[in-house]
């Protein structure tokens, strides 16, 4: 672990394996922190914020563009290491941490542009003067999934905003966060400012964290359920937070879409990261004029991924982080089918371990089927039919999520219907991809609070001061 700008065991000397999920095998051991560690790292950071805070924003952007640098140069080490512990294959491993630099860059353009205001106020008898602070010590908690890019979209607003960061990456992928940490140091990033603590034992850890009144701000991304609980661990605090949450992203595809334009993008939305993605599209909603066609070619697409270890270049499917997603996954699978889905590309034996799983298309799922209301969360597409917009909508939005949607239509006046309709923070308009560093990434309804990237991204790790200034006599 990394506290204090020392890399350092726990205090209990106690360590926890990390796990190639195409194997099963262990492929390191990681210092498993524990509350003591916790204190520590909450002290060192809350001892470098008073310095880093007073940083020149010119300053913290350099460095931030040097740690940009240093990732980008290092790709390949990223790229192998991400696949290792993670699993996807090592083109998307690559397209992830070419992802995760963007918002190092991004923000270390932001960094110099964290204006105030200053005005006259309306009777004339004062001068309005606003200024950004940052909040203070940040607790960051990063899911497995991403392992480098959702680390990059907290950790770099956090530092251009003058924040200081303890980070606990997720059990199953701490690697990723421990060689960026390295390459942080090795930049000239001050003792303190960034702390990585990996851990078995998160909700003991994280709750003494929230419990500490230094701490002043939450960013995490994970499930829901968590989420809620984290929330209530917050609130005592009355901490700033940020949660990035589950997802069940429609994916709609009305009867004038271009329908081999609409399959791509479903491969793309479905498939990426094996599906495991809370913007990966959960339920395709599609036209019934248009329903056939598309299954059809979804299902040629699905057929012809290659399932195998992320490192084997022939592979387009990796495994699932672990045996237990996969069962997950099958679990849901199973219960549409048993109430009457039809079963168009069913799943088989995969792959050297049990966390493998091949692509599955369930056609005509009836909306009662517990995958309708669960994140999948692996390579399974499930397909409703509607007649009209009016219907496929309100399909769409029958979720207590609120992530992303997509929408296929050649009609404009069509497409911004939808847009304004949706009840998502996001929606791809005839594309399967929304995530980019220069835009708000978030959701509404029990998808989160907050955004990240973008301008927004920042302003969630900033304080708005405000003075009022006597007019001149």
């Amino acid at each position: 672990m990394l506290v204090g700008g020392e890399w350092r065991e726990s205090r209990g000397g106690t360590r926890f394996p990390v796990l190639d999920p195409a194997t099963g095998e262990v492929i390191a051991t990681v210092a498993d922190a524990g509350v003591e560690d916790a204190a520590d790292a909450l002290d060192a950071a809350a001892a470098a914020f008073p310095r880093w805070s007073a940083t020149s924003p010119r300053r913290r952007a350099a460095l931030l563009h040097e740690v940009f640098t240093a990732v980008h140069d290092r790709a390949e080490d990223f790229a192998a290491l991400i696949t290792l512990e993670m699993g996807k294959p090592l083109a998307e491993s690559r397209t992830e941490v070419a992802y995760a630099a963007d918002f190092l860059r991004w923000y270390s353009e932001e960094a110099v542009r964290l204006t105030g205001t200053f005005r006259t106020a309306p009777d004339g008898t004062a001068r309005h003067l606003t200024l950004n602070r940052p909040v203070g010590p940040c607790l960051l908690v990063t899911p497995w999934n991403f392992p480098l890019a959702m680390i990059t979209r907290k950790v770099a607003p956090a530092l251009a905003a003058g924040c200081t960061v303890v980070l606990k990456p997720a059990e199953e992928t701490p690697l990723s966060a421990l060689l960026l940490a390295r390459v942080m140091a090795e930049a000239g990033l001050p003792a303190g400012v960034v702390n990585v603590l990996g851990t078995s034992r998160p909700g003991p850890l994280v709750e003494a964290v929230l419990g500490d009144r230094r701490i002043r701000k939450l960013s995490f991304t994970g499930s829901t359920e968590v989420g809620r609980r984290l929330l209530a661990l917050a609130a005592p605090g009355v901490l700033r937070t940020s949660m990035e949450l589950g997802g069940n992203a429609p994916f709609v595809v009305f009867d004038d879409a271009d329908v081999d334009a609409a399959v791509e993008g479903a491969v793309a939305a479905k498939l990426r990261n094996g599906g495991q993605s809370c913007v990966a599209a959960n339920r395709f909603i599609v036209a019934d004029s248009v329903a056939s066609r598309f299954v059809g070619g979804l299902a040629e697409r699905l057929r012809a991924q290659v399932v195998g270890p992320g490192d084997d270049p022939r592979s387009t499917l990796g495994p699932l982080i672990n045996e237990a997603q996969r069962d997950r996954a099958v679990g849901l699978v199973d219960d549409a089918v048993a109430q009457g889905a039809e079963p168009v590309v069913h799943y088989g034996a995969a792959g050297p371990g049990d966390a493998f799983l091949r692509p599955v298309l369930l056609d005509r799922v009836p909306p009662s089927a517990e995958i309708a209301r669960k994140e999948i969360f692996g390579p399974a597409a499930a397909v409703y039919r509607f007649s009209t917009e009016q219907e496929g909508l309100a399909l769409a939005n029958d979720t207590e999520s609120g992530l992303v949607g997509y929408v296929y239509t050649r009609d404009l006046d069509r497409a911004v219907r939808a847009v304004e309709a949706l009840e998502c923070g996001m929606v791809g308009v005839n594309r399967g991809h929304v995530s980019d560093a220069s835009a708000p990434f978030g959701g509404v309804k029990q998808s989160g609070l907050g955004r990240e990237g973008g301008e927004l991204g920042v302003q969630e790790y900033l304080e708005t001061r405000y003075a009022s200034i006597g007019a001149p006599a």
